[in-house]
């Protein structure tokens, strides 16, 4: 399906640029297109560095077909309907070569592919519905990876974007009653991967944090500096959803036993109990960088990053991350 319009001015110098030939044009034209685009494709892939190489197929893709752009939808949408068939094939190839390991039931490779999104990248002037806080978390993007590809596909168009059926339905090659019945089915598991949220993801949400995370971000950096173990319990949540990349599987666990369990792996002992934190954010979030300096070194440097989803004061979810070999994030390696 096309839209129902004539060119517009972006539609109409693309159509020239393409009969052209002109590369330089052509890069020029599409490039404001390349953050909004890499969005797209993190929520397809929940993987940053992959959504970079998706986000460059999918400006390839387009430069080879740009003869078969003909202005009867707008030039988004093309560019769009491109970035989403390059994520379902890169999908099919993925899950080819990275089974989930049989000793691992129930855990699925939206876990271990999962990367966060640097605040830094997103669009400088986003739409409300490419960049809406709620769809941007870590935990709506694990949630949308439990959707089959093409099932996924849809929901991201129509609930995300909000494009019409007929509209989803052209850019994947499929009839408005199976996008329909994908969208229903994709709603179902929604509701059941993410209880209890607003499931209204086209209505406006804040990219601020609130003073309450703000607050409680400073209060789990000190907890850290301090090595003061009862003071980070007491910010957790005792259903507190842990996860520590690239580890799979998310624990539900109380707060002393997630503290417990940190010390036992060797954190706030003798040679990992010298922490320096820096608050940041990613995925819209509120996040702390914790830098870690050791007996053998003279600087604190970048050890791992605390993705955290605050609610009524404490911490409900964390995410933790490796950030040392992920220089996108923006941050200092030493402190």
């Amino acid at each position: 399906m096309t839209d129902a319009r004539l060119a517009g001015d972006d539609e109409a110098t693309f159509i020239a640029v393409a009969r052209s030939h002109d590369a330089a044009r052509f890069a020029l034209i599409t490039e404001p297109y390349r953050r909004e685009l890499q969005v797209h494709c993190y929520r397809m892939l929940a993987n940053y560095d992959d959504a970079q190489d998706m986000t460059q197929e999918t400006f390839l893709r387009a430069w080879h077909k740009r003869e078969s752009f003909k202005g009867h939808a707008a030039l988004r949408t093309w560019l769009y309907r491109i970035a989403t068939n390059a994520c379902l094939d890169f999908l099919d190839k993925r899950n080819d070569r990275t089974p989930v390991p049989a000793e691992l039931p129930g855990t699925g490779s939206e876990v271990r592919h999962l990367q966060p999104y640097p605040d830094r990248m997103l669009p400088e002037d986003p739409q409300e519905s490419v960049v809406a806080r709620e769809t941007i978390e870590l935990a709506f993007i694990v949630a949308v990876q439990h959707l089959p590809p093409r099932q996924r596909a849809v929901f991201i168009l129509r609930d995300v974007l909000g494009w019409p059926a007929s509209k989803a339905a052209g850019a994947l090659e499929l009839t408005v009653a199976s996008v329909t019945s994908a969208l229903q089915r994709a709603r179902v598991t929604m509701r059941e991967q993410l209880p209890g949220r607003r499931l209204d993801w086209r209505s406006p949400a804040t990219h601020e944090l609130s003073r309450d995370e703000r607050g409680v971000v400073k209060s789990y950096m000190d907890a850290h500096e301090r090595n003061d173990l009862d003071g980070l319990t007491a910010l957790l949540r005792d259903d507190l959803r842990f996860t520590m990349l690239p580890d799979p599987g998310t624990l539900v666990v109380t707060a002393e036993d997630a503290v417990d369990g940190w010390v036992s792996h060797g954190l706030f002992q003798r040679g990992y109990d010298d922490w320096r934190c820096l608050a940041t954010t990613v995925n819209l979030m509120p996040a702390a960088a914790l830098y870690l300096r050791t007996a053998d070194g003279p600087e604190h440097r970048l050890f791992t990053i605390a993705v955290l989803r605050i609610a009524d004061g404490r911490i409900a979810e964390l995410t933790g991350f490796d950030a040392a070999d992920k220089p996108w994030l923006g941050l200092p390696a030493t402190l």
